[in-house]
């Protein structure tokens, strides 16, 4: 992270990540194919949280919350890498092919997150809307919580959940 903030993303090589972590760059591409990885490593970790926790989810819980307990569910993950992840917003933010990456990582996300909607028994349609919207609003919640050190993620979490369900039955503010 360090690099890229000093260099640029553009700039870095994996030769220079590597030096810098101490290791060789056999030993970088055994545990990264590249280096975008350096900044996308813990989406699978992020991926298994939510999909676990719509699997373990009441059966009585309608999509909507579910996927809101879900996301609480990463609250400890995001809290935890927070210091990393206020840079990595930095440089994807400075780099077009980093954020096609952003976005094609999201997409698979809900994409995992519609199919687990579906293992519960949400018809397809509803699985896949479901998911967008509450990716959506995670994103927003995600940036705010960034943005604002003194609120919990958990609060703009809930905040952004609101909003939408506000939306969609006409109580915008």
């Amino acid at each position: 992270m360090d690099l890229f903030d000093e260099r640029g993303y553009g700039q870095t090589t994996s030769a220079e990540i590597a030096a810098k972590a101490g290791v060789t760059e056999r030993t970088f591409f055994r545990h990264f194919p590249d280096k975008r990885e350096v900044l996308f490593d813990g989406e699978a970790t992020l991926s298994a949280i939510l999909t676990s926790a719509v699997h373990d989810a009441p059966p009585a819980l309608g999509a909507w919350d579910t996927l809101f307990r879900a996301f609480q569910a990463a609250e400890p993950l995001l809290v935890e890498n927070r210091p990393f992840s206020e840079p990595r917003r930095r440089i994807i933010a400075s780099s077009p092919p980093l954020q096609e990456r952003e976005t094609a990582k999201t997409m698979s996300l809900t994409v995992k997150l519609a199919s687990a909607l579906r293992e519960r028994g949400v018809p397809d349609r509803l699985a896949s809307l479901a998911a967008q919207m509450g990716t959506a609003a995670f994103g927003q919640a995600f940036m705010c919580w960034l943005d604002d050190a003194q609120a919990d993620l958990d609060d703009h979490l809930a905040q952004a959940f609101r909003d939408v369900h506000d939306l969609v039955i006409g109580r915008e503010e």
